[in-house]
Formats: C-alpha cells, sequence, structure tokens
C-alpha cells in the first residue's frame, strides 16, 4: 500500500535528514585528485577535502559529472548531503541523462559501504522514488528518476513494482502515461 502524500512527504523529509546525519563530516580521500583544466581549482579540491562546508551548485554540478575520480566511493558521501536536497529540488542537471549520475553511484560501490551508510542511503532513494511517484509537483519525471534509481541499484524490478502498486493514485497514472510517451519510440 502506497501511503498517502503527507506521509511521502514525512518520510521524504525523515531520509534527507538520515543521510545529512549519517554523512556529516565526510570529505572526499585526502589523495583524491584531478584535472585543473577540465574538472576545477585546487581550492575547489580542498572544499571537496573539507567536511560540511556547502558547496555552489556549479561546483557540485562538476563534482558529480565527472567520471574520473580515483576515490568514488568518499567523494560521494562528501557530497551526499547536499546532493540528495538538490535532487529533491529538480537542481540535478546530469550530463546525459539521470542514469549517467547513477553511474558515480555504482563506481562509489555504495552497497559495500557499512551497513548504516547503506541503509540511509536506500532510505533516501525509496523516499524520493514514492516522492516521485504521487507529488504533483516533484520536480524530476519518473522516467528520469527511474533511470536513476535503476542504475544506482542496478535493478530495475522493484522500481517498477512500486510504480504498478502506485498506480491508484491519478497523479502515478499520469506519471506513466508520460513515460510512455517518452519511451515510446524507445519501445
Amino acid at each position: 500500500m502506497i501511503p498517502d502524500r503527507t506521509e511521502v512527504s514525512d518520510l521524504l523529509e525523515k531520509a534527507l535528514a538520515g543521510a545529512a546525519a549519517t554523512f556529516q563530516g565526510m570529505t572526499a580521500h585526502r589523495q583524491e585528485s584531478n584535472c585543473e583544466c577540465h574538472w576545477g581549482s585546487a581550492e575547489e579540491l580542498a572544499l571537496l577535502k573539507t567536511p560540511d562546508v556547502p558547496l555552489d551548485e556549479d561546483l557540485l554540478r562538476r563534482t558529480y559529472w565527472t567520471t574520473d575520480w580515483r576515490y568514488p566511493g568518499p567523494l560521494l558521501r562528501r557530497i551526499l548531503p547536499q546532493l540528495t536536497r538538490s535532487l529533491v529540488a529538480g537542481r540535478v542537471m546530469p550530463m546525459a541523462g539521470m542514469d549517467s549520475l547513477g553511474y558515480l553511484f555504482t563506481t562509489a560501490r555504495w552497497q559495500e559501504w557499512p551497513k548504516g551508510q547503506r541503509d540511509a542511503l536506500r532510505e533516501f532513494l525509496d523516499a524520493w522514488w514514492l516522492h516521485i511517484l504521487v507529488e504533483p509537483d516533484a520536480k524530476v519525471p519518473a522516467h528520469e528518476a527511474l533511470a536513476f534509481v535503476a542504475e544506482t541499484t542496478t535493478t530495475l524490478s522493484p522500481w517498477l513494482a512500486v510504480w504498478t502498486e502506485s498506480l491508484v493514485d491519478a497523479v502515478a497514472r499520469r506519471r506513466l502515461v508520460t513515460a510512455v510517451e517518452e519511451w515510446v519510440d524507445d519501445l
């Protein structure tokens, strides 16, 4: 049974708070590096190695766009509190679709993180997916969110099962129609 919108909103806020608390104090690996000519300055890299300093939207975007980090796990943990909020707000702009953002999660090998960290991230993904399906003002289209959660977790079936279960909701049904319209040429 899919919770009502108020419960979904509460679940999402709890998951965002959980991610913020769980990943508070995290930093990029001390030996992390990247080319200044295509990523950013040494000062910006130093910000990623400093815990809890908010990143401006441009630096956050360049950080999750970049695919050649040597230590993607610590890097993702560093940006997760801010990245999860940006996802909900619709400010995440991946280079080649939401599945490209999922690549960072996959290379970070989050499913091998300590249990509390895995659980906090999974709680966020579950709550955000429900939010996407039932919230009329969700900022990310369901078909893009589905690509992201499927890439991030390397599985599609559980996410589709939640969508099927949520089809009792008019918003979730509209999200499905929109997704089919987006996918019709590929189908």
